[in-house]
């Protein structure tokens, strides 16, 4: 009994010195370094996973923003330069105004027989109709409608109306519809509208002879005096 005590004792002796060995301060430095080694590699493998689902979600947002840029590009091309072309349309509405609307009756009626006389048609009948329609811009324009009677053969009714849609005054054409046909000679009524504008600088002289002339006959439009 007395051996085997000893024997005990003798080896927690041993154990303890043992254990004292391994507790020097240099072991424990060497456990503490290796215990923040773990640590750092711990960390730095947790920044990967952080940097990763940070590039992934930067990646995508960059996408967005790529994406919402170009649409804004593509949106704004159209208003590039937009001052200009609103100065040019104005000037290509300007034009357009005074070169190719009427300011009186008389322009219109003289422009149809030349067109008829050009092409051998006979304009038998014409009927006016006006009513106001815009205002505003240079000056306010009228609307004029007109109902047309026509007779000729059937090429030379072709080429008047092709005339009237190249001819350099605006004339837009509403409907053509047959009346008939009698020896070679086609019957033809059509509705046309133009739009007569105020008079530019000396034109307003041209349009009173125009108006006074018109007075004294029987060409008086329907719906309205000369213009």
């Amino acid at each position: 009994m007395t051996v085997t005590l000893d024997k005990t004792a003798a080896s927690t002796q041993r154990m303890t010195a043992r254990t004292k060995k391994l507790l020097t301060l240099k072991n424990l430095h060497i456990a503490g370094v290796a215990a923040l080694g773990v640590i750092c590699v711990y960390l730095l493998v947790r920044m990967g996973f952080a940097w990763q689902a940070a590039k992934s979600q930067d990646a995508g947002a960059l996408a967005q923003q790529t994406a919402a840029m170009h649409s804004a590009e593509t949106a704004a091309k159209p208003l590039a330069g937009l001052d200009e072309k609103l100065k040019q349309a104005t000037l290509d509405a300007d034009q357009f105004y005074s070169h190719r609307l009427p300011f009186s009756y008389s322009e219109v009626a003289g422009e149809l027989g030349v067109l008829s006389k050009k092409q051998n048609v006979k304009l038998t009948r014409g009927q006016y109709a006006e009513a106001p329609v815009l205002a505003g811009g240079i000056g306010p324009l009228t609307e004029v409608r007109m109902d047309a009677s026509l007779t000729g053969d059937y090429r030379s009714l072709v080429l008047f109306i092709n005339g009237l849609e190249r001819d350099k005054m605006f004339f837009l054409i509403r409907g053509v519809s047959l009346t008939g046909q009698q020896s070679g000679a086609v019957g033809v009524r059509m509705g046309l509208t133009t739009y007569l504008r105020a008079p530019i600088g000396t034109e307003g002289v041209a349009k009173q002879g125009d108006e006074a002339a018109t007075d004294g006959s029987d060409a008086a439009p329907a719906g309205g005096g000369a213009r």
